[in-house]
This record gives structure tokens, C-alpha cells and sequence, in this order.
């Protein structure tokens, strides 16, 4: 789930609920992803990373190839829309950002289709974390 303006808050609206059904939950995330072995067994990861304010959008473009030459003129793309004439929000600036970028695929899809598609990389540090989380989670 999102963290979005708050982690902190999300995270005690998450444990707050999951107290409420009787799971103990500890005092913060844990860096890697948190992990409650209860029954039933309780996975929370807090986009994008466990420990900043955030949501998906921030995970993606972690993503994206660092080398992507296309990735710096959708953020120019994007920042040359004058703010008066957005219909979207400072907040969601990055969201705009991305799908910009993924609308430049050889085939435009969501975030998910560019994993399988091999348009996002998998293979650095916070998504292998992420992945080693799901795995473990799901053992």
C-alpha cells in the first residue's frame, strides 16, 4: 500500500486495523518488509521503500532504467506543462511523469505490462528486495 504524505500515519491505520482482529504488530516497518506470522499471516510492505513518504509511482521510477534516454525528456515533457493548464495535481506530478514514459513503449501499457515486457528493470536493489519479501511472505 501507499504510504503517500505519511508513513507513519498509514502506518498506524494499518496496525490500528490488524490490532483490532487481535495481530500484534510491531512499532514500524521493518526496512526490508514486514512480516507478521500470524494466522492469518499478515505481509505489509509501505510503498515505496518502508521508510519514506510515497506510493507506486515512486517504486516505478526506481525502475526505470538509469540509462533510459527517454525517461529524462517525459519528466521535460511534463514540467513544460504550464500549472494552469495540468488537470492533475503537484502531488500526482510523478504518476503524469511515468506514464508519459510508459506511453513511449514499443507496445503503451501499465506499470505491470512493462515488468513482463522487460521495459522496467527488476534487478536493483529495492526491487529485489521487494521480491525476496513476496517470496518470503508466500513460503
Amino acid at each position: 500500500m501507499d504510504a503517500n504524505d505519511d508513513l507513519d500515519a498509514r502506518w498506524n491505520a494499518v496496525a490500528n486495523r490488524l490490532q483490532e482482529e487481535s495481530i500484534e504488530v510491531p512499532n514500524s516497518p521493518e526496512l526490508t518488509g514486514t512480516i507478521i506470522d500470524s494466522n492469518p499471516r499478515v505481509g505489509i510492505w509501505l510503498m515505496p521503500n518502508n521508510t519514506s513518504p510515497g506510493e507506486l509511482e515512486n517504486f516505478v521510477s526506481e525502475m526505470i532504467p538509469d540509462d533510459d534516454p527517454v525517461w529524462p525528456l517525459s519528466e521535460d515533457y511534463i514540467d513544460g506543462i504550464p500549472e494552469k493548464a495540468r488537470k492533475f495535481t503537484e502531488k500526482k506530478i510523478l504518476r503524469a511523469k511515468i506514464h508519459a514514459w510508459l506511453a513511449t513503449r514499443e507496445d503503451p501499457r501499465q506499470m505491470g505490462v512493462a515488468i513482463r515486457a522487460q521495459d522496467l528493470r527488476v534487478d536493483g536493489p529495492l526491487s529485489t528486495t521487494f521480491a525476496n519479501w513476496l517470496r518470503e511472505l508466500f513460503e
